[in-house]
């Protein structure tokens, strides 16, 4: 079936939520992806983050394969060992102590607002507590997470949506303690914005953050959805800063494509919120989610993910720097950590994601005007080289 049948299909059938690109893509190869019609293209946005193993990794696929053919689903009521195997491996390499699988991450941070609201219900029994994000953040479209995302445009639709939230600037410590008050209860924050155009936090911003967090046994949330599980150099991006959060939410590349999140926390915190019944999920953390975890992490460490993130990461950012000298009537800035990397553009972010589609390279976008490069971890020096010649040939 090609591109034109399969999308004239889903045109007619799915809620059309999406404006999606009119690409039908069929399988997957190491870095690259091929479309229902045998185009192929170099994926430099790993389905939003998500495939940071690229595609078709071998152990990943049998571990999968043989987790189906043992168990699949059994819920929270029972005890699994591949649960308890990947929720070990996730506290390791986090350095947290307690972990909740969710569905995703939006699911995720719909938990750690009850977390932290629960944490300051039972210091005081009231039910008044604010939350401080940040502006131009993205948390997630659920009504929760939607409540602690910035961008009016996603929410003045759906309002009124949960309150005692306030917004502060990003990397600007004076207008958070500006906000601070006795009834805050938590401080959030992406540790590199993403959706909101490829920024990362100033360490002495998270520093801080801590210190007044500590001061006033504030919580701090690190949003780790998008920037986490090795796209910023380290397990987790905060982990860089040296900035150790009390709760973070993590999904996206934890389960290299199959639907999984968590929340984690250290014992302060899950010594102090939720208690049975507080909180559930029929499908978080069931047997084929958590083999998905386990594998990924093993994957990681056998393969020294992170480690090529590091090496590498020094050289994309050269040959965006090389490509903004080239085109300066085209490149504004470069910004970024890592393989999370933003162009922000003088001409139409989407006329050039149309034209590198055309020529063999998937990108996305960002707010601004901004060019998103996501690509798979395990990516080489020849695949930066290839993307950097396709979009030296557009902007040119």
């Amino acid at each position: 079936m090609g591109t034109a049948t399969i999308s004239k299909m889903a045109d007619e059938h799915l809620l059309k939520i999406y404006n999606r690109f009119p690409i039908a893509l069929d399988h997957g190869e190491g870095v690259y992806l091929y479309d229902a019609d045998g185009k192929k293209y170099l994926d430099f946005q790993a389905g939003i983050a998500v495939c940071s193993l690229g595609y078709s990794n071998e152990k990943y696929k049998s571990a999968l394969k043989d987790q189906i053919d043992k168990l699949t689903h059994t819920s929270n009521l029972y005890y699994n060992e591949v649960c308890a195997d990947a929720a070990n491996a996730l506290a390791k390499i986090s350095g947290m102590d307690r972990v909740f699988f969710t569905n995703s991450g939006t699911e995720a941070i719909e938990g750690i607002i009850k977390t932290v609201r629960k944490y300051a219900y039972e210091k005081d029994g009231t039910t008044d507590h604010e939350i401080i994000a940040m502006e131009h953040s993205f948390h997630g479209r659920s009504m929760g997470a939607l409540s602690v995302t910035y961008n009016p445009h996603y929410r003045e639709a759906f309002e009124p949506l949960i309150g005692n939230i306030r917004f502060a600037k990003f990397n600007d410590i004076e207008s958070v303690k500006a906000l601070i008050n006795d009834k805050t209860c938590a401080i959030l924050t992406e540790t590199v914005q993403a959706e909101g155009g490829v920024y990362p936090a100033d360490e002495e911003f998270l520093k801080q953050l801590r210190q007044i967090c500590d001061e006033k046994d504030i919580l701090l949330v690190f949003d780790e959805i998008q920037c986490g599980m090795g796209r910023c150099g380290d397990y987790f991006a905060w982990q860089g800063y040296g900035v150790k959060p009390d709760c973070m939410a993590v999904a996206k590349a934890i389960g290299n494509g199959i639907p999984v999140g968590a929340f984690l926390m250290t014992d302060k915190v899950a010594n102090a919120s939720l208690k049975p019944g507080d909180h559930g999920t029929t499908y978080g953390g069931n047997p084929f989610a958590a083999a998905a975890v386990r594998t990924v992490i093993e994957i990681f460490e056998e393969e020294k993910i992170v480690e090529n993130v590091k090496t590498l990461a020094p050289y994309l950012e050269a040959v965006v720097e090389e490509l903004k000298a080239a085109h300066p009537d085209a490149i504004k800035e470069r910004r970024g950590r890592g393989f999370l990397q933003g162009i922000e553009l003088k001409v139409p972010v989407g006329e050039v994601i149309a034209k590198a589609q055309a020529a063999g390279l998937l990108t996305i976008s960002a707010e601004g005007n901004v060019l998103r490069l996501l690509p798979p971890l395990v990516i080489g020096r020849e695949h930066i080289d290839e993307m950097k010649n396709i979009l030296d040939k557009i902007l040119t």
